[in-house]
């Protein structure tokens, strides 16, 4: 569905990517793990149009979209959650969620926020509640469900266990499950490498902008030089 070759992005001269390649296949989750400053973040910015590539591509269903306006790669189905949600907290929940509808044209757009509800009831019980007012889980939830909203065909989530509770991390990775079990592609950055590969089926690592590592999730598991360096010694 997705490929990134040799991929270049630069914060002015200071080269933050240094020729990232990685592929992720239809119904798949696809984990990029790494220290914090390696460049996953960076890469899924890169891909959401967030950030111009110096050189490169990316490729979406045969379709090349390197330089595309994020605006324009979000309308092809690719949804990105970003680091720190960025929900918009005078907003009230019901309101963000729309919002996350706001080029659809078709008629399911009442009928996929009740979805949401379901999933999320605790943003049910909050619908008429100011964004701004929820705990940081809760606000997870919904810049999930805000993309959700959008019917994604590929989700990209950003460091969605930034600064929760432990907890709650469990919830959300829980909700990441559910959705691979029912189909959905998925690109996830995470720093939490341990819970990110028990999750995906293939991971890359990323060290300084470069990927040093890539293998199926549950072999990088066992590889003592990630389980050295990312999960601990006694995992």
């Amino acid at each position: 569905m997705l490929i990134v070759e040799n991929l270049h992005t630069y914060y002015g001269s200071i080269a933050a990517l240094k020729g990232i390649s990685l592929k992720v296949a239809e119904g798949s989750v696809v984990a990029l793990v790494g220290a914090n400053g390696a460049g996953k973040s960076t890469t899924l910015n890169s891909i959401s149009g967030l950030l111009q590539p110096r050189s490169g591509y990316i490729r979406y269903k045969e379709r090349d979209i390197t330089g595309w306006r994020a605006d324009s790669v979000a309308a092809l189905g690719l949804v990105q959650v970003p680091e720190g949600r960025q929900i918009l907290s005078p907003l009230s929940v019901e309101e963000n969620l729309l919002l996350g509808a706001y080029t659809r044209r078709d008629r399911g757009i009442n009928r996929d926020l009740e979805a949401i509800f379901t999933r999320f009831p605790r943003l049910k019980e909050r619908r008429t509640q100011l964004a701004g007012l929820l705990s940081g889980g809760e606000q997870q939830m919904l810049a999930i469900g805000r993309a959700l909203m959008a019917k994604p065909q590929l989700l990209m989530l950003d460091e969605p266990s930034l600064g929760l509770a432990p907890l709650i991390v469990q919830e959300v990775f829980s909700i990441i499950s559910e959705l691979k079990a029912q189909g959905s592609t998925i690109l996830l950055v995470e720093q939490n490498a341990r819970k990110a590969l028990q999750v995906a089926d293939y991971a890359y690592v990323l060290e300084s902008g470069r990927v040093v590592k890539e293998g199926a999730a549950a072999q990088l598991q066992g590889d003592p030089t990630i389980v050295e360096a990312y999960l601990g010694k006694h995992s």
